[in-house]
C-alpha cells in the first residue's frame, strides 16, 4: 500500500506542476513578455497555438471564390487559408498577427540595410497637400491613381502613393544646409495608397499597402550616382539574406521621372512584368524599355534575350534636379553659394515582398517562408491527450520547451506549443506543415526511449531527423533570427 501511495503522491505532484506551467503559458500575453504575476525577469511564457488568433482555421478557402475568379494566385489563397490575411475592401486587407510578426522582421532587416549605408528613418504625413503635387505637375499626371479628398474648408489633398514632393519640401526648409552634410538619405516605412482600377493577387497588387521609400540628396551627379549604386547593392544584400533570387533590370522611370531607373524583380509565372534576360552577361531589362521586337543583347553577342515574367518588389530612380529645382532644395557649396541638390528615390514593396516570397517559395498546399521572416521558428507538437505514453510525453515536452526558451536566447518568443492535445498528432502536424514553421518538433514514441528522441521536420529542406534533446538544442542554436 505504501509504495502505491508514494507513487500516487508523486503523480499528483507532477500533475500540479504541469497545471501551474499550463496556467502560466495560457495567461501569458503571447509576445515574449514576463508573466505579470511572477515578478520574474527570467520567465518567458510559452506561446500556445490555441491562443493564436488565426480565424480561418486552415479551412479550404474558396472553391466558390476560385470559380468566381477571385483567388487568382497561390500566395493569396495560401495566406487567406492560413488565417494570415483577411479581405476587407477591394484591394485592402486585414494583416493578422502572424503576418504582422513576419512584416516586423522584414522591417528590421530593411532598417539594418538602409541604416548600414547612412539612411535615417523618419515618418511623413499620409495626407498630402494638392498644392505640392500641382507644383510638381503630378496632380494631373497621376490621374485617377490618386485617392483625392477635400477637407471641410474645400482644400484638396491626396493620400500619398509616394513622397517626393513632401520630402523635398522638408529638406528645402533647412536653409542652412551645407555640402559637408551631404549626402542625406531619408527613408520611411509606411502605408501607401493607390487607386488600382483592378486590384488582384492579394497583397501583390492592392490599394493600400506598406512600402519603404528612401530619398537621397547629393552635391553632384557623380555623388548621386554613387549613392544610387550603394542603395542597389544594399537591395541585393537584402534579397540575398532572404534567400530570394532577385533580378536587377533596366526599367522605365514612369511618372516618378529621372534619367536612370532599375526594377528589382522576382521571377514568377504570376508576374505581371515581362522581362528580357541575357544568358551571357548580367543584362536584364523590362520589355517596355527596349525597342519593339528587339531580341539581341545590347551589351554582348551571346545571342537572343530570353523572356520571363517577374514580380516587381523594388524600384530605384536617379531623379537629378527634377524635384529639388521645383521646391528649391539647395545646399551651400564650398564657396558658400546655393546649389540645387541632386536627388534619387528608392522604393521597396514591404507587403509585396512578403506575398511574393510566399508565391515563389511555397508548394501548392503549404506555405514556405524565407527563414528570417517566418512568424515563428519552431512548433512543438506533444502527444494526444490520453494516448499511450502521453503523460511521459507531456513531461518531455515541458523539458524541451524550457530548454529551447531558456537556453537559446534567440528563440525566445519564437517557439509555439501546439497544446490542442484533443487532436491527433497527425492532424496538428498537417496544420504545422501548411503554416510553414521552419522547424516542427514532434514528441512521439521516440520520446519514451531510454535516450529520448524527437522527430524534427526541417521544412525548408524537406528533411526529417530523429534527434536527442541535446542534438536538437544544438541544431536550433544555429538558427538565425532578426
Amino acid at each position: 500500500m505504501e509504495p502505491l501511495l508514494h507513487q500516487l503522491g508523486q503523480r499528483l505532484i507532477r500533475c500540479a506542476h504541469r497545471t501551474l506551467i499550463c496556467r502560466k503559458y495560457t495567461h501569458g500575453n503571447g509576445n515574449g513578455a514576463d508573466h505579470p504575476s511572477t515578478g520574474s525577469s527570467h520567465t518567458t511564457p510559452v506561446l500556445l497555438v490555441s491562443r493564436l488568433y488565426q480565424p480561418a482555421n486552415l479551412r479550404e478557402v474558396g472553391q466558390e471564390s476560385r470559380q468566381a475568379g477571385e483567388m487568382t494566385c497561390k500566395s493569396q489563397r495560401l495566406m487567406q487559408q492560413a488565417g494570415l490575411i483577411h479581405p476587407s475592401n477591394p484591394g485592402c486587407y486585414y494583416y493578422l498577427p502572424a503576418t504582422v510578426r513576419a512584416m516586423e522582421k522584414l522591417v528590421r532587416l530593411i532598417d539594418q540595410e538602409m541604416q548600414g549605408i547612412g539612411g535615417q528613418k523618419l515618418d511623413m504625413p499620409s495626407l498630402c497637400s494638392a498644392e505640392l503635387w500641382r507644383s510638381s505637375e503630378r496632380w494631373d499626371l497621376m490621374g485617377k491613381e490618386l485617392f483625392r479628398l477635400q477637407d471641410r474648408h474645400g482644400v484638396d489633398y491626396c493620400l500619398g502613393p509616394t513622397h517626393e514632393e513632401a520630402v523635398t519640401t522638408l529638406v528645402a526648409h533647412q536653409a542652412s544646409l551645407s555640402y559637408r552634410q551631404l549626402p542625406i538619405l531619408l527613408y520611411q516605412i509606411t502605408r501607401k495608397f493607390r487607386d488600382e482600377p483592378k486590384p488582384r493577387f492579394g497583397l501583390l497588387r492592392g490599394r493600400e499597402f506598406y512600402m519603404k521609400d528612401m530619398y537621397s540628396f547629393d552635391v553632384s551627379e557623380e555623388a548621386a550616382r554613387h549613392t544610387y549604386d550603394s542603395v542597389c547593392q544594399a537591395y541585393g544584400r537584402l534579397f540575398s539574406r532572404l534567400g530570394l533570387r532577385c533580378l536587377r533590370v533596366q526599367a522605365d522611370a514612369g511618372n516618378i521621372g529621372g534619367t536612370l531607373s532599375h526594377e528589382f524583380q522576382l521571377p514568377a509565372d504570376i508576374g505581371e512584368d515581362r522581362l528580357l534576360v541575357c544568358g551571357g552577361c548580367s543584362f536584364a531589362a523590362n520589355e517596355e524599355t527596349l525597342a519593339p521586337g528587339e531580341t539581341d543583347c545590347p551589351r554582348c553577342p551571346a545571342g537572343p534575350l530570353a523572356e520571363s515574367k517577374g514580380i516587381e518588389v523594388g524600384h530605384t530612380f536617379y531623379l537629378g534636379a527634377k524635384y529639388s529645382r521645383v521646391f528649391n532644395a539647395t545646399f551651400s557649396n564650398h564657396q558658400n553659394r546655393p546649389v540645387v541638390s541632386e536627388m534619387g528615390c528608392y522604393g521597396l514593396g514591404v507587403t509585396r515582398i512578403l506575398a511574393a516570397a510566399v508565391e515563389v517559395m511555397s508548394t501548392e498546399e503549404a506555405i514556405r517562408w524565407p527563414g528570417l521572416l517566418a512568424p515563428y521558428q519552431v512548433c512543438v507538437v506533444p502527444p494526444k491527450k490520453g494516448s499511450k505514453g502521453s503523460e511521459e510525453g507531456a513531461a518531455q515536452t515541458e523539458g524541451l520547451v524550457h530548454a529551447l526558451q531558456g537556453g537559446l536566447p534567440r528563440l525566445r518568443g519564437e517557439v509555439v506549443l501546439d497544446d490542442r492535445t484533443q487532436m491527433t498528432i497527425g492532424r496538428r502536424l498537417k496544420d504545422a506543415v501548411r503554416l510553414g514553421y521552419p522547424y516542427v518538433v514532434v514528441v512521439g514514441q521516440g520520446a519514451q526511449e531510454e535516450t529520448p528522441r524527437f522527430e524534427v521536420i526541417c521544412q525548408q529542406t524537406d528533411e526529417t531527423m530523429f534527434l536527442s534533446k541535446d542534438q536538437l538544442v544544438d541544431l536550433l542554436g544555429r538558427v538565425e533570427t532578426v
